[in-house]
């Protein structure tokens, strides 16, 4: 057990909004000169090493082949697992000037197909070796009838001479491509999960992207000599792409990928011989490695910083009790490139997202039937062009005066930190008064805390709506969250209509309740 964190915190950065007028291939450089073209940045899923210099020849050997097919502007579909094969595709694409869109394979065919049809993707980036150990066959047929799959495998056994001679002379004369890239153009596409309909891109500029970089390493305080980052979180997922791989690589940290957050066993060994000093996860996923990691497992963790779903009370006194680690609750969105809030080490408000980054507005619209809060519009250098939908292939719709409406209801202190009171789409309305299904959820976990649960609203004749709890509990019942609700003042209201036993809760690939799902489940139940 650790004696003591406080030493090992760097000091937080001031945020320097000039680094962010430049675009991310043009960042990787700046970064091998700042810090060393021979310095190990990167650990892959297989204990394989690379440096900057490795980085950047194979992004300009690959990104010489890659080009073929494709003009200045383009948009080419990456699609691989967390690791140096997504990063080198991502920025052997962003050096030649095309623009790479992250696609989730774990969306399904039909979300793919509308993902790639919104940014007019033509070309898929893919490997026959995570096609094969992922069991994407039958999905990767569906998607070659609408777009040319390109194998990494195969670009590597046929590079040209002129590829090879881009790879040695690429990084000594970088000047004829990626630097000629303005920061003000698309950096990169990123998509929304689909529930709520056709998955809609998120167009980031490379200044979009940068702006976040910066932001979150003034916030949180990294050291490129001290830290190492733990990422097992996707690359297409925005967390995971800027916070996880980005970030690290632009500031000298070094980073270790895991190419799946889904195997616990192997993650707490990973993090425990190679020393990380920061895990990037969500509740579902900290608490899982929490409960498998041994006494002295995760001891090198001096924090975790976790986004995406709201951090447990149970999760974080468990992670505190056990490890001695701090849990740093973030917020983000896809559409602020992602991060737009966060606690520090020294200003860790739990039950809060801490504040907002740096150079960042907000304002909040009042909600009917909210007392408190309001419906939170963002705007700042991290909010994104616009959306991309597949109704209208390739048009970026842009934001009104930069505002982005998040759809989630806040409230913020005095001292500016944000306390997130749930989706707009995330209440219930039952006889005139609004109802949080977060809060519902809040008080399974409280009587079950070892188990996921999820709350959804069905119609009720008559008073509106209804929730009903799945729940991954053995003994899960309405009684005992009736009992928990009452001795702790929490209004029957809150406690779920009806409560079901279910097997698992489904799980999307970021890492979150899958709703949609849950949803659908929640019918099938009701009228069995």
């Amino acid at each position: 057990m650790q004696q003591s964190l406080q030493p090992l915190v760097p000091a937080p950065l001031a945020y320097k909004p000039e680094r962010t007028r430049s675009n991310l291939f043009t960042a990787l450089l700046r970064a091998a000169r700042e810090f060393g073209a021979n310095k190990p940045i990167l650990v892959d899923g297989d204990e394989r090493i690379l440096t900057y210099k490795d980085i950047i020849r194979a992004c300009f050997g690959l990104g010489s082949a890659l080009k073929k097919g494709t003009k200045r502007g383009e948009s080419v579909g990456v699609m691989l697992p967390t690791g140096a094969g997504a990063v080198v595709a991502f920025f052997a694409v962003t050096a030649y000037g095309r623009v790479p869109a992250m696609l989730n394979f774990t969306a399904g065919s039909k979300n793919l197909k509308a993902a790639m049809r919104a940014a007019k993707v033509k070309r898929l980036i893919t490997a026959h070796k995570f096609v094969e150990l992922g069991g994407l066959e039958s999905l990767i047929a569906g998607l070659s009838k609408s777009v040319k799959i390109v194998y990494l495998e195969d670009v590597r056994e046929k590079l040209s001479i002129g590829d090879k001679v881009a790879a040695v002379a690429g990084p000594a004369l970088p000047t004829f491509v990626g630097a000629a890239l303005n920061h003000k153009q698309p950096g990169v596409i990123l998509f929304t999960s689909g529930t709520e309909g056709d998955p809609k891109g998120v167009v980031l500029s490379h200044e979009n992207v940068m702006a976040n970089v910066e932001q979150v390493r003034a916030h949180i305080g990294l050291s490129p000599d001290t830290d190492i980052v733990f990422n097992p979180l996707p690359t297409f997922h925005c967390f995971g792409l800027t916070v996880g791989a980005l970030l690290p690589i632009i500031a000298g940290v070094k980073v270790i990928f895991h190419p799946s957050p889904l195997q616990p066993k192997e993650i707490v060994r990973r993090i425990r011989e190679s020393g990380a000093t920061i895990l990037l996860a969500t509740d579902t996923f900290i608490s899982q490695y929490a409960r498998t990691g041994a006494d002295g497992d995760l001891d090198s963790v001096r924090l975790a910083v976790c986004g995406a779903e709201r951090v447990k009370d149970e999760t974080r006194d468990y992670v505190r009790r056990k490890f001695n680690i701090e849990i740093l609750e973030g917020y983000g969105a896809t559409e602020a490139s992602p991060v737009v809030a966060a606690n520090q080490w020294e200003h860790n408000k739990p039950g809060t997202v801490g504040r907002l980054m740096a150079s960042m507005e907000s304002r909040l619209v009042p909600v009917e039937g909210m007392p408190e809060g309001g419906r939170l519009h963002i705007r700042g250098p991290n909010i994104m062009m616009g959306y991309l939908r597949p109704s209208n292939p390739g048009v970026i719709e842009k934001l009104p005066d930069g505002w982005h409406d998040t759809g989630d209801i806040v409230d913020i202190d005095e001292e500016g930190f944000v306390r997130i009171l749930g989706r707009v789409k995330r209440f219930a309305k039952i006889g005139g008064e609004m109802v949080s299904l977060a809060v519902v959820e809040n008080c399974a976990a409280a009587v079950w805390p070892d188990h996921m649960h999820a709350a959804v609203t069905l119609p009720d004749p008559k008073k509106g709506e209804q929730v009903v709890l799945l729940s991954e509990a053995p003994e899960a019942a309405r009684t005992p969250i009736l009992s928990w609700a009452q001795s702790h003042g929490v209004p029957e209201i809150s406690v779920p209509r009806r409560v079901f036993k279910v097997a698992q809760i489904p799980v999307l690939g970021t890492g979150k309740v899958d709703y949609s799902a849950v949803q659908t489940e929640a019918e099938r139940l009701m009228n069995d």
